[in-house]
């Protein structure tokens, strides 16, 4: 079993936890919990650092920005696989609720069941804008991607971090930025257009 730490601090956001899946102009995703960037120590040390959680721990406990919280976890194994540092969490106390409201954007608060990010899709967000604007806001997402480069030679793989919205359309501090490019065998490269965007939104009005 791997050694665990233990940590504490104040939670300065909870996104989904989501894994993607690429194989050149195909997607999947897997929705594994939701990611606790948090600001304290850890292991005896004072610093930022993130914690991976499952669905069933946000379901008990309702994060959200502000939370004075505690428990203990282990590293990653393999950090091309996730964007949080730490996981296999246990020990969860809320020592403190957070008081915090503000007027979105950002949009603070207890996030949605991973259901509900499923269904309303994703828009690709631009990297500066998630580091700037979007890191506390629940609909922002940083996913570890996984690439297949080649069908027919499945473990020739690369990895790479991708950051998406799932928040309102009409956020003003939205921004794209530039197109997905995904490569392929034989020196191939897929380009995901914004009819991608588009068509992963279309069920939703401006403002949802």
């Amino acid at each position: 079993m791997p050694e665990k730490y233990p940590w504490e601090g104040k939670v300065t956001s909870v996104q989904p936890r989501i894994r993607l899946h690429r194989s050149f102009d195909e997607a999947s995703h897997s929705y594994l919990g939701y990611v606790l960037q948090i600001e304290g120590t850890i292991n005896n040390e004072e610093r930022d650092f993130s914690v991976g959680i499952g669905k069933g721990a946000q379901a008990k406990h309702a994060f959200q920005v502000g939370d004075i919280v505690r428990g203990a976890c282990a590293p990653v194994e393999d950090p091309n696989k996730e964007t949080a540092e730490f996981y296999k969490v246990s020990g969860l106390k809320v020592m403190v609720r957070s008081q915090i409201s503000c007027e979105p954007p950002p949009w603070l608060g207890c996030p949605p069941d991973l259901e509900t990010y499923r269904s309303r899709g994703h828009r690709r967000l631009n990297t500066k804008t998630y580091s700037a604007r979007c890191g506390p806001c629940i609909w922002g997402c940083r996913m570890p991607v996984e690439m297949t480069i080649d069908h027919w030679n499945p473990e020739k793989v690369q990895y790479r971090t991708e950051t998406f919205c799932y928040g309102p359309k009409s956020c003003p501090s939205y921004r794209p930025g530039p197109t997905r490019k995904v490569p392929g065998r034989n020196g191939m490269v897929y380009e995901e257009e914004d009819w991608v965007d588009e068509d992963n939104t279309a069920h939703r009005g401006a403002d949802e």
